[in-house]
């Protein structure tokens, strides 16, 4: 049987395909498994819609977490909503991460753009 260097050639990107399939799947579940790990009562923890709160309980029978959002506010969500475990890091990184010349929110800018010349509408005449 002869075969022909097209054939060798789509083979060998079929098995590459097909490693890296599977070295991107073990990558995932090696990270789920991290994270379920680090999920305990206390962990500052971020859901997948966005919501920042602490853990107060978690029910491994019914999937089921409770998280503080806020003073007097608690929040009953599904275990796999958690997205990520939010560290001390994370914070200080997000709370000063700030653009040099940029305005904050809020802020109000005294000058106006660059734009020097006036509006002026020409006549069709």
């Amino acid at each position: 049987m002869v075969f022909d260097p097209f054939t060798i050639i789509m083979l060998a990107v079929l098995a590459v395909l097909i490693f890296f399939m599977f070295r991107n799947s073990r990558k995932r579940q090696a990270d789920m498994r991290d994270l379920q790990s680090k999920i305990v009562p206390g962990a500052k923890v971020m859901t997948n819609f966005g919501l920042f709160g602490t853990i107060l309980a978690i029910d491994e029978e019914e999937n089921r977490v409770e998280l503080k959002a806020g003073p007097g506010t608690v929040l009953t969500v599904h275990r796999q909503t958690i997205a990520r475990v939010v560290d001390a890091a994370d914070e200080t990184a997000a709370s000063t991460a700030v653009v040099e010349g940029e305005p904050e929110f809020g802020e109000r800018v005294d000058e106006a753009p660059g734009d020097e010349t006036p509006d002026v509408k020409k006549s069709d005449d």
